[in-house]
């Protein structure tokens, strides 16, 4: 099918929940997403964080079709080899002791929650409240809508789950004076990347442990998007040096295939009894080949020690464009291959200017042009890209 014809069928059958680009692609290839009519777009979006690899990386695509040839999906009241696999994996780069495999973010924070439910309920049937920040995004089900900081996307749907408070990301302060012996859990994302790429201090946290500690509440890290490498550590808390007592993780994990889950320490590991928690699809096999294929791929090739090294090249660069554009460009901020070009003016002129020069990034926040390139990103590519975002900026 050619664009054209994509596009109308797309529109006539799906939901219209997306507000998608006029653009259809069939393939990929490294960096770059190929349209209908064969056009190369370097894409600094990576599926919003979640092509680690890239597309079309030798190593997955052969995972997932042997594992395919072999077993696709085996219920969980049985062991697997792979989820055997993947598990010791994850919980090796992880620093973790316990996972459990979800089918995506949101499935990962709702499941993290619901144990955080019960671990506070076991001890008082009032601790039941869960405070996260203004301006995050944790999913959207009912309870991730719920604890996500941004009004308008819980718009609609009311009434959501009860026991959400807000505090403001990084004022200690405030979340000083919202914890108290009702709250079982703190959830927060230690870089936001919906809100606006924003990384969080190491004081910050390390007064948000002590106050988890002093109440007997559990420290949650959404790590869906700024885990996997994406910070220049196997996950964000390792920047920090403050270790959660459960952590989301999605997107990068399975380089491309749907996967999330969560995992915890073992003191943590049977607050949820048989039958309390589970997935029908949740750590299938080919889910599984995909993570053990990633991870083993990211590990041998050093990809963390990489990603600080690109990662500070590319922000050096982007920063070299905040210096020309200073009218315009208010901020560069992040971590690694997290990064956001905070402008002062809505961002999405930007982006429609770079995608008709073959370059895919997106705007969170309003202004902020959020830049997320798969991992394997070479400084040949990063420089293209900041040429076309040079050539946008003078145009903005």
């Amino acid at each position: 099918m050619d664009s054209k014809t994509i596009i109308a069928e797309t529109d006539k059958y799906y939901l219209p929940v997306f507000s998608r680009y006029k653009v259809a692609f069939t393939h990929g290839k490294g960096c770059y997403l190929y349209d209908a009519e064969g056009k190369p777009y370097l894409d600094f979006l990576g599926g919003i964080a979640v092509n680690a690899l890239g597309y079309a990386h030798p190593v997955l695509v052969k995972a997932l079709s042997e594992q395919a040839a072999k077993l696709t999906h085996c219920s969980n009241i049985f062991y697997t080899d792979i989820q055997a696999k993947a598990a010791r994996l994850v919980s090796e780069v992880t620093g973790f002791d316990r996972i459990f495999f979800a089918n995506s973010g949101a499935e990962a924070n709702e499941g993290a929650m619901k144990l955080a439910r019960k671990f506070g309920v076991s001890q008082d049937p009032c601790k039941y409240k869960i405070i996260s920040a203004e301006e995050s995004f944790h999913g959207r089900t009912f309870d991730t809508l719920a604890a996500t900081g941004h009004e308008h996307y819980r718009v609609g749907y009311g009434p959501l789950p009860a026991g959400h408070e807000f505090v403001n990301y990084g004022d200690l302060k405030e979340l000083e004076e919202t914890m108290d012996d009702e709250v079982c859990a703190v959830l927060l994302e230690p870089i936001q990347g919906e809100g606006g790429v924003h990384p969080a201090t190491k004081e910050y946290l390390q007064g948000v442990r002590a106050l988890c500690d002093k109440y007997h509440a559990l420290l949650i890290y959404d790590e869906v998007q700024c885990g996997v490498c994406r910070s220049g550590k196997w996950f964000a808390y390792m920047l920090y040096g403050v270790k959660p007592d459960v952590m989301t993780f999605a997107k990068g994990i399975g380089g491309g295939f749907p996967v999330g889950g969560f995992c915890v320490d073992e003191k943590y590991a049977h607050v949820f009894a048989p039958g309390d928690h589970g997935s029908t699809f949740g750590g299938n096999a080919i889910a599984c080949a995909a993570v053990f294929a990633t991870l083993s791929t990211l590990k041998s090739e050093n990809m963390a020690d990489k990603v600080v090294t690109r990662g500070k090249y590319f922000k050096a660069r982007l920063q070299k464009l905040a210096d020309k554009y200073p009218d315009k460009v208010k901020e560069v901020r992040g971590e690694g291959l997290l990064l956001g070009l905070d402008l002062k003016k809505k961002g999405s002129p930007i982006v429609a200017a770079c995608l008709e020069k073959g370059l895919i990034v997106n705007c969170t926040a309003d202004t902020v042009i959020r830049l997320v390139p798969p991992l394997i990103v070479t400084e040949k590519e990063i420089d293209e890209a900041v040429a076309v975002l040079d050539q946008a900026l003078a145009h903005f």
